[in-house]
């Protein structure tokens, strides 16, 4: 069947593969078409969508019936899909022959989300309470992307390098992203055979990536390095000379890495994780200019009040140690039907400490800290 142009929700994973009228795959289920401009240029090329696909899936039918009204996802929900959308672009990638085309249309995505509000891509990173460990390996590689962003812009790195990087933050663990998740699920230390698989995946990765067409230098050094140390204490190879991109990928890493929770261990916080990066990298210049950019206080930090108020970060602000805080408990504690945004740049509002309970904040929807409805778009 011949595609509609009204059928594609733009920045919502599509539900079936689009072929050309030979057959051939065009798009894959799951990607996620980002411009108008975009989605012209498939259309031109002659979009098709087979008819078993729709007739095997009640709710493929129901979004190509011409009843069918789609609410638009708002932000957090646009964010929720990019997850989902990595795992499949990373799923045999071998069997997509737009792979590269398909990848560097999502990197795009990923960054034109964070350009709409920065403060809820940060949010999803620090807030994760309700991960999925089947899903550690693309929501890590989507978090580190975000990092990889913050430090670009702090950096006033030109477009093209910083998409080189960001990129290469989404398919640096192509190569183990299955085994990352079994590894967060797993409540033992890592096995000898997982740590060989880790060992490896650097060039097992970059030599993937040279195979599905990725010509980018930049991009597959980043990966190849990203585990080196300046020091040679890294692997796979104890260089000691590492690109700035490797470099920056392998802070930006570390970071995430560390605010992301396992079942082994639970998540450091924010300042935690700032601590350990920058007394591991000894005050570098890519590890103290990702901290700038992140923030003391980042979006998604559980913090406590001058007030005796309970809340969470949402806005950065000039000052790294007044944030804007949505306040979600009275001056008790005691839960409250709707947040109030606190300036801490005020001494009745100061941050005098962090939220220990978070108990709260597993039932808490992140769209009533923004303001965002949760059935439509956010502006």
């Amino acid at each position: 069947l011949r595609l509609p142009r009204e059928k594609v929700i733009l920045g919502a994973p599509l539900p079936w593969n689009v072929r050309d009228a030979q057959g051939l795959l065009l798009l894959s289920k799951g990607h996620i078409v980002t411009s108008e401009s975009q989605l012209d240029n498939i259309l031109e090329r002659g979009a098709f969508v087979d008819s078993e696909e729709i007739r095997s899936s009640a709710q493929t039918a129901a979004s190509l019936s011409a009843s069918a009204i789609a609410a638009p996802p708002n932000l957090f929900k646009l964010w929720d899909t990019t997850t989902e959308t990595l795992r499949v672009l990373c799923t045999h990638p071998q069997e997509n022959p737009d792979f590269c085309v398909q990848l560097h249309a999502f990197a795009v995505h990923v960054v034109a989300l964070l350009d709409r509000n920065v403060n809820v891509g940060i949010y999803r990173a620090v807030r994760q309470e309700n991960a999925h460990d089947f899903y550690y390996g693309y929501s890590h590689s989507v978090h580190t992307a975000v990092m990889c962003v913050l430090l670009s812009r702090h950096l006033n790195w030109p477009e093209g390098r910083l998409m080189s990087l960001v990129k290469a933050a989404l398919t640096m663990n192509m190569s183990i992203l299955e085994l990352q998740g079994k590894m967060a699920a797993q409540d033992v230390a890592v096995r000898d055979s997982q740590r060989a698989e880790i060992h490896g995946h650097p060039q097992k990765t970059v030599e993937l990536l040279q195979q599905l067409g990725v010509t980018d230098a930049a991009w597959l050094q980043a990966i190849a390095q990203h585990h080196e140390h300046p020091e040679g204490t890294g692997y796979p190879t104890a260089t000691k000379t590492m690109s700035e991109l490797a470099m920056a990928l392998r802070v930006t890493d570390i970071l995430t890495a560390k605010i992301s929770p396992r079942a082994l261990r639970a998540a450091l916080t924010p300042q935690e994780a700032v601590r350990h990066l920058y007394k591991e990298d000894k005050g570098g210049a890519l590890s103290t200019a990702i901290v700038k950019a992140f923030g003391i206080y980042p979006p998604g930090d559980f913090v406590k009040l001058a007030s005796g108020e309970l809340g969470v970060v949402v806005e950065r602000t000039a000052s790294a140690k007044a944030p804007v805080v949505a306040a979600i408990t009275d001056k008790f504690g005691k839960a409250v039907a709707s947040t109030v945004r606190r300036d801490t740049a005020l001494p009745e509002f100061a941050i005098v400490g962090m939220g220990t309970d978070k108990t709260m904040l597993k039932r808490l929807p992140p769209e009533r800290l923004y303001g965002f409805s949760v059935a439509s778009a956010a502006s």
